[in-house]
């Protein structure tokens, strides 16, 4: 048997949180209904007291809670997040995922027995930035960011004191983690900060001359032909004009799924998985769990790991593996 890889799902709502535990989630990340996470989306989120509830539920079914602070504090505000912290620990959380200096020196003096893992938003993407944050506060675990081939994750890992945690499956973004400013300059609405990337409150929809016009901030980020899907609007994944072509300049929209490297992952060093999708239905939750758990087992167990059963429920019906296999420097 070869050591189990540990599977961390996300949970927007309770129901997604007991969900995602019951399909074999191994660990839950999550976080409180404001703007100290960054997936701060309207009915979103929990309350300290569904927090509380789920933790317990968790626990029950031996599986750990990690709750998610890692926006970036705006100035004057700093209690809002660090009452957070202190919520966190008073609740039972397993640990707590931040990116800002403030709060990890915070949190590390404040509760020095509280587990502390770096968020995505940190965008660590070298050895030497994960052993300072791991030296200077003690942080366990690093969240990579998605722009990391295998072989570079392993040469990290090789380096380095902590743990890593990488992202398995879910949506991709061409911004670097935690340095996006195309929303907040369309909305006013920082995803760093407010923990909010093209807010629905900002979102438009209008038939033009036979097309569907999707505006953000009253910036036009795609037009589809009557009758055609229209994309949610989100700026990095919007069309553009560039001379004679109109397409999707920077990414098209698709998908990680990266379940057919498990294996390579799994040599590279990696302690955890991770899925993306804080704001997805309790249905994807469990199904995308389900099939997740399933290539966990089957490649602890030495059985082969059958992968791209979750194409539905991927973006446009389409996947990448990401910068794993980037062939680009």
């Amino acid at each position: 048997m070869r050591e189990k890889l540990e599977l961390v799902c996300p949970a927007g709502t309770p129901a997604a949180f007991r969900a995602a535990i019951d399909a074999g989630a191994h660990t839950i990340s999550c976080g409180f209904n404001d703007e100290t996470n960054a997936r701060n989306f309207p009915g979103l989120n929990f309350s300290r007291e569904e927090m509380a509830q789920s933790i317990k539920y968790a626990h029950r079914k031996d599986a750990k809670v990690l709750i998610a602070i890692n926006t970036f504090p705006r100035a004057g505000a700093f209690s809002r997040w660090s009452q957070a912290v202190d919520d966190a620990a008073r609740l039972g959380t397993d640990a707590v995922i931040l990116a800002d200096l403030g709060l990890l020196d915070y949190a590390s003096h404040r509760h020095p027995t509280l587990r502390l893992h770096l968020s995505v938003q940190a965008a660590a993407a070298n050895a030497d930035a994960i052993e300072f944050y791991a030296k200077s506060f003690g942080v366990r675990r690093v969240v990579l960011p998605r722009v990391l081939s295998v072989p570079e994750i392993a040469a990290i890992n090789r380096k380095i004191s902590v743990e890593t945690e990488v992202f398995i499956f879910g949506g991709l973004c061409v911004m670097a983690e935690g340095r996006c400013s195309l929303s907040s300059y369309a909305t006013g609405k920082s995803p760093n900060m407010n923990g909010a990337c093209s807010p629905a409150s900002h979102v438009e929809y209008r038939e033009e001359a036979g097309e569907l016009v999707s505006r953000l901030g009253g910036f036009a980020i795609h037009r589809s032909a009557a009758g055609a899907a229209a994309p949610y609007p989100t700026l990095c994944k919007g069309c553009f004009e560039a001379g004679d072509y109109r397409g999707h300049v920077f990414e098209d929209p698709a998908s990680l799924d990266a379940a057919s490297l498990i294996p390579q992952l799994a040599e590279a060093g990696v302690t955890a998985l991770k899925i993306e999708g804080r704001q997805r239905s309790r249905a994807y939750t469990e199904a995308v769990v389900r099939s997740f758990r399933k290539a966990l087992d089957d490649h602890a167990g030495g059985r082969p790991i059958i992968a791209g059963q979750l194409r539905d429920l991927t973006e446009g019906q389409q996947t990448t593996s990401g910068a794993y296999r980037k062939a680009w420097r």
